[in-house]
């Protein structure tokens, strides 16, 4: 076995410096970590050749190695001509060059860069082509063909340019046995899994090996997918469920300046734990999603000002209050059905009618009411003894529970976007319109119902149907 090709399937990733071969493995392996990958402007940053390989459960399933660049290209193919002599050279020829060039170092990128691949790695040709075609680019694919392997070239697109892209393609067409187009600062998960797919077009030998790869990667983001719904069920559970109390004198109730002045600290204290929980929640998603330099930062204040009532806010964020009339009276008329029922036919279907009155009248004439602070007459335990509390929460409005949901589906969607050859570090935009509102009517009912319960204090936040809903919608939003 040697160095660089083991009994995996190995592709040399080539081309010239500053092409954007890194910047494609990092977001082929989800990988924006410069200490692992290092993506640079800077030329010639990658100087020695760097295994990255595909394990799961530490077997390594397929090995990609990073190469130098391409320095002198064209000096190399006369030199590499010179040896052979007439006629053209082939892959003993180019494994010659390459055993000199290690000792005498006169075109040690060269050699360097070709070493996996005469040791019988295939080869993914990086080029961007906004570059102009000139003849050290065409030296370098008269190189790689001399080899005679397995090879593919990517046209990493960072911006429109038609004209020389087909003048690209056309060019490269000759020198490859396949050529495909793949923007490394923009592909999201599905682009990267039909890159993976191109590799058995030029390597029919590992077809099984590839293929239990792309399956085995297609299985983990599909539990990715499973982890993030539950994720996203445990904040709306948690953030629904939430109170803040505070223990009041005698004095305090009286006073009513004093109880304005906890009023407005205990509603700051109920908007930061709110905000609290969101952060954490996009933390875990980022990381369950392999971003470092990709940030959600939620302040205390997120929730402050949130104005349920105005306008703007019913425009961009949770239901319309039709969808959430509906919505309640449907939820509200299978809690009524369950008293049907029970009931035993006594109730004459009252029980369901009233469930629909109660849920659509509830949503619709609350649905633009901001959570309120209430008196807990009953008194709150602190230290094993009972006293008078104010107790902030849960939210008044059932839009409230939309409104969290929403903004959560726009962060997933901004997390699972982004691309790990990208090494700018961005605070995700809070700023979009809302998923919540495409939803359809059967989805929006089982969630509506679940979400009163959690409003409600129900126990235990799991519910295997509404789990699958957000499985679903999760899947929705990663592909639009």
């Amino acid at each position: 076995m040697s160095e660089w090709v083991t009994d995996a399937p190995t592709f040399a990733v080539v081309g010239k410096i500053n092409m954007g071969k890194s910047s494609v493995l990092s977001t082929l392996l989800e990988i924006d970590d410069d200490r692992l990958v290092r993506v640079s402007s800077t030329p010639g940053e990658t100087t020695h050749c760097q295994v990255l390989p595909v394990t799961f459960d530490d077997r390594e399933m397929i090995r990609f190695v990073d190469t130098p660049g391409f320095s002198r290209a064209l000096e190399a193919m006369r030199a590499i001509q010179d040896l052979h002599g007439e006629g053209t050279p082939n892959l003993a020829t180019i494994k010659e060059f390459v055993a000199r060039q290690m000792e005498s170092g006169e075109f040690e990128d060269e050699a360097r860069l070709l070493e996996p691949v005469v040791e019988g790695a295939g080869i993914l040709y990086v080029i961007d082509p906004s570059k102009p075609l000139r003849d050290a680019f065409v030296a370098e694919m008269e190189i790689l063909r001399w080899t005679g392997c397995p090879r593919m070239a990517l046209l990493n697109e960072k911006a429109e340019n038609p004209e020389r892209t087909g003048e690209w393609r056309s060019r490269l067409g000759s020198y490859f046995n396949l050529v495909r187009t793949f923007n490394a600062h923009q592909a999201r998960f599905g682009e990267r899994k039909r890159l993976l797919r191109s590799l058995l077009e030029i390597d029919e030998t590992n077809r099984g090996r590839i293929e239990d790869t792309i399956r085995l990667i297609d299985e983990e983001w599909e539990q990715r997918r499973e982890e993030s719904a539950e994720i996203v069920m445990d904040f709306l559970a948690k953030a629904l469920r939430h109170r803040e109390k505070e223990r009041i004198g005698v004095k305090d109730d009286e006073l009513s300046h004093r109880k304005d002045r906890t009023k407005q600290e205990l509603q700051k204290k109920y908007y930061a734990s709110i905000a609290k929980f969101e952060q954490q929640t996009y933390e875990k998603l980022l990381k369950l999603y392999r971003h470092r330099l990709l940030k959600a930062e939620v302040g205390g204040d997120a929730f402050q000002g949130v104005d349920l009532s105005s306008e703007e806010t019913w425009q961009k964020w949770g239901l319309s209050r039709s969808q959430l009339a509906i919505a309640g009276g449907l939820a509200g008329g299978a809690a009524g059905v369950a008293i049907d029922i029970g009931s035993a036919g006594l109730t004459h279907g009252m029980g369901t009618l009233f469930g629909v009155l109660t849920g659509a009248g509830g949503a619709f004439f609350k649905g633009d009411s901001l959570p309120e602070l209430k008196i807990d007459a009953r008194g709150v335990s602190f230290d094993g003894e009972s006293h008078k509390a104010l107790v902030m929460g849960p939210p008044e409005s059932d839009n409230f529970a939309w409104i969290l949901l929403d903004r959560l589906l726009h962060h997933y969607r901004e997390i699972v976007s982004r691309s790990h050859g990208r090494r700018d570090e961005e605070v995700i935009d809070g700023e979009s319109a809302g998923w919540v509102r495409d939803f359809s009517r059967e989805r929006r009912v089982r969630l509506q119902k679940w979400m009163i319960a959690q409003l409600k204090g129900a126990e235990g936040g799991f519910d295997a149907g509404v789990f699958r809903e957000l499985v679903a919608t999760l899947e929705d939003v990663e592909g639009a």
